[in-house]
This record gives structure tokens, sequence and C-alpha cells, in this order.
């Protein structure tokens, strides 16, 4: 007998076949929603709780949505040349986009610390990822000996110590 945790990672599997009119529906709403976007809980629980998610006091989800498409430099006064002899396009970040996402997460809410992420979606435009965030100073994260190492550790997601910035950084 499988759990329901199961069904949903099946579910995500394949998501345009299981849950295609669902979540086109849920991308076309995140897309008009502000950059970083508290979530009531996880979309994907199973994954969630894979990466550390309780469903208690103290953690925090974002739903973070990042620009698809490498980076653009600034304009600068060569004129009559096409972007690409100005040296203005090709270029790509030295992080992933997730990575990315969650350092929006964390600079966004301040007082907590990134814990995860995940992959929620895309479209043409963008890529939308949930963020774990772990409120250090709350009580009962700091009773909980599995979560109470992260009040020692500030900005972990600057320093690229979450799982995803460890694997940008080649650890």
């Amino acid at each position: 007998m499988k759990s329901s945790y199961t069904y949903v990672a099946d579910a995500w599997k394949k998501p345009k076949q299981k849950l295609g009119a669902l979540l086109k529906q849920r991308i076309t709403t995140w897309r008009k929603q502000e950059t970083v976007v508290r979530s009531e809980r996880p979309t994907r629980i199973d994954r969630a709780r894979a990466l550390g998610y309780k469903a208690k006091h103290g953690y925090v989800i974002a739903r973070v949505k990042i620009g698809k498409g490498g980076r653009r430099r600034i304009k600068y006064g060569r004129r009559g040349r096409k972007p690409p002899s100005m040296g203005l396009t090709h270029f790509t970040h030295g992080k992933s986009l997730q990575w990315i996402a969650e350092e929006k997460a964390g600079r966004r809410f301040k007082n907590l610390e990134v814990l995860n992420s995940y992959y929620v979606g895309e479209d043409g435009q963008y890529k939308f990822f949930e963020v774990i965030l772990v409120d250090s100073s709350n009580p009962e994260i700091k009773a909980d000996r599995k979560i109470n190492w992260i009040a020692n550790n500030k900005n972990r997601v600057l320093r690229g110590q979450t799982s995803t910035g460890k694997k940008s950084r080649g650890i």
C-alpha cells in the first residue's frame, strides 16, 4: 500500500500530463503576483517534507518567480554596433536560477533563514520555485533538536550553504 506522498510525487514526475489544467491555471495567477509571495502551504507537499519542512510554527513557504534566460549587460556608448558585437548578450549567471530564487526569498524575509527550495513550475518567461524558510528565533524551532542547528548559521543562502548553493559551487 502506497502513501499519499507517493501519489503526489508520481503526479509531479509528469506534471503536464497529470496536472496540466490545474498547473496552467496556477501559473497564470502566479505570473500576475509579486516576485516573492508568502504561501499558506506547500504546493508540492512531498518535496517540501523531503527537504525538511514541517507543518508547525517557525516554518514559512515563499514562492519566488525568476525571469528565464541569460544575463544582459548595460548598453554603453558604441553606436552603430549589433548587440552581439557590443558584448551585451550571451552572458550567463554564475549561479543557478534556483539559488537566485533562494537569495531573493532570503533578502525579502530578513529575519528567516533559508532551509531549502524546490521547483514548482514554469512558463515561457518565468520559473517558479518554493523556498522553505525557518524562523531561528522561534521557541518551537529552538526546542526541536533536528532543526535548532539553523540558529547558529546566519545568512546561509548568501554564503552558498544551501543544497542548491553547494551544487552551484561544485561541492
